[in-house]
């Protein structure tokens, strides 16, 4: 009697550590199955000039019993998935025929022009109202900027938050009424002049403007802060 509960307690004991030995293996190999599916996507996207990329593989069901693969994991992104900021990656383990499906969700970076401090409408920005910080470009909307210089001087039109991103529709570079500077350029000829602007605008928009001299009102590209460009 006594010899079989001793038989019974070592059975006992082996199997709680071959169960504990397989539980580890699993929680390793799982582990690596997403660190290869991170790597696949890695391989897939490119991050920004001056960005960068944050890849992290989701939630994988713990009860998924795997091998530890003898080989190398095998990894691709089924499908014609549009990868933006999540994609779907199948590693495979070819000896031991298995394969799963891992979710990664995707993060990319870029350096935009913020506010340091909450902005209320007519402020005039200067270099304390800005700071370039790294922002997901996937709440970036509209025209953003990436040198806070290029915007010392623009109005603000309406209330920017701690922290936003700068929009080209949160400012005007220009405004209406402003007097500005008119370049105009036709082949070696540069000619200056003084105008006053007709509406609001923003780097890189049309808008009209009238020359303080001749009274005449021409379309203009603003090419910085009180600064249009008009091409003949």
């Amino acid at each position: 009697m006594i010899r079989i509960k001793v038989l019974w307690l070592f059975s006992f004991i082996c199997t709680l550590s071959f169960s504990s030995s397989i539980a580890a293996a699993t929680t390793n190999q799982l582990n690596a199955v997403k660190e290869a599916a991170v790597e696949e996507v890695s391989r897939t996207v490119t991050a920004p000039v001056n960005g960068k990329m944050v890849i992290r593989a989701g939630n994988v069901d713990s009860r998924v019993k795997l091998t530890n693969c003898p080989e190398p994991l095998k990894t691709q992104i089924p499908g014609r998935q549009t990868i933006k900021t999540s994609a779907t990656v199948l590693v495979t383990c070819l000896a031991d025929n298995w394969q799963l499906y891992v979710p990664v969700k995707i993060r990319i970076l870029s350096p935009v022009v913020t506010a340091a401090r909450p902005l209320d409408r007519g402020v005039a920005l200067s270099a304390a109202d800005l700071v370039v910080q790294m922002v997901d470009v996937g709440f970036q909307r509209g025209q953003t900027y990436t040198d806070k210089s290029s915007l010392i001087g623009s109005r603000v039109k309406r209330t920017v938050g701690i922290g936003q991103p700068i929009q080209g529709t949160d400012i005007c570079m220009v405004c209406r009424n402003d007097e500005v500077y008119i370049n105009a350029a036709s082949g070696p000829i540069n000619i200056t002049a003084k105008g006053t602007a007709l509406s609001d605008g923003a780097l890189g928009d049309r808008i009209k403007v009238r020359n303080s001299k001749s009274r005449r009102i021409v379309d203009a590209t603003i090419t910085a802060v009180g600064e249009v460009k008009v091409s003949f």
